[in-house]
């Protein structure tokens, strides 16, 4: 799994609105120049965190967007899926939009060694994803290299 710029992106400005949470709503500017984002990129960002019911935004002055949501309830994971679709490097090990392969020589038969392999990827990503929350994410503190 590569993470695209989008998520990376979207990642980084969720960084900047659990900062404030339930303090004031941010700008789509304010959040682009903190966090080095071309605004027009962000915009889309924002727009597909707010449909997918994770951000609100408001009007005027003093509008901008604001997480409607926890960053206590809300996961890297379902912000991934969110924004990239599926964590699992291959469709048919998805357990959020599988997809049988059509050309694959073991598709017909009980056994795939390729789904073995990459059901335990896709496992490890999302066991790590799926419980790292917002809020973890924001307060995590660099880690130890081995020199």
């Amino acid at each position: 799994m590569k993470l695209s710029k989008k998520s990376e992106y979207g990642l980084r400005a969720l960084l900047e609105l659990t900062q404030f949470y339930g303090k004031e709503t941010l700008q789509r500017q304010q959040i682009a120049t903190r966090q080095h984002i071309p605004v027009e990129f962000l915009e889309q960002i924002l727009l597909a965190l707010k449909r997918a019911g994770l951000l609100a935004s408001r009007r005027g002055m003093k509008g901008g967007y604001t997480l409607i949501k926890s960053p206590d309830e809300i996961t890297l994971g379902q912000v991934i899926r969110i924004l990239d679709g599926p964590l699992a490097p291959i469709a048919c090990v998805s357990k959020t939009a599988y997809q049988k392969c059509s050309d694959c020589p073991y598709s017909s038969k009980p056994y795939c060694p390729l789904q073995d392999a990459m059901g335990e990827v896709r496992n490890a990503i999302a066991d790590i994803l799926d419980h790292y929350t917002l809020s973890q994410f924001a307060m995590a503190r660099p880690a130890k290299r081995a020199s």
